[in-house]
């Protein structure tokens, strides 16, 4: 069984390697490395896999669900300056790729269960981009 919850942030950003010129960032960011930085407001979901409960017909609890998300993820980033403010963007680019992973790593500890696991996290930075992301081991 799988079990999504969507939430969503919004935070403002730059994408530039501090170690790099502003021309090697504009090579690569284009309109992303302007050191001004821009905002998005970003949708998230969080996929969960597992087998459902006898007892509750729940594969994890939603309003637990919905803290833990909140807690981890919502709180810390919302309208914040995602390199100025949440670690590890002090010195990790926030792309959406490393704003899924980072989703990851804070909420897998959070959400494993005996018959329950985090699947995936899918961010989406615009309507028609989206990133997917299954966790460390997971084979993409």
């Amino acid at each position: 069984m799988l079990l999504t919850r969507k939430a969503e942030f919004s935070a403002s950003h730059v994408c530039a390697r501090p170690d790099w010129t502003r021309e090697q960032n504009e090579a690569v960011y284009g309109n992303n490395a302007n050191p001004n930085g821009h905002g998005h407001n970003y949708l998230f979901e969080v996929t969960l896999e597992g087998e459902t409960d006898p007892v509750t017909g729940m594969v994890f609890d939603l309003r637990e669900l919905k803290d833990i998300i909140n807690n981890e993820v919502v709180e810390p980033m919302d309208h914040r300056h995602l390199n100025l403010e949440v670690p590890p963007f002090d010195h990790v680019v926030p792309t959406t790729e490393n704003i899924a992973i980072e989703i990851w790593r804070r909420l897998d500890p959070k959400l494993r269960r005996p018959h329950a696991r985090l699947k995936n996290v899918r961010v989406f930075e615009a309507s028609d981009l989206f990133v997917d992301y299954g966790g460390p081991d997971a084979t993409h």
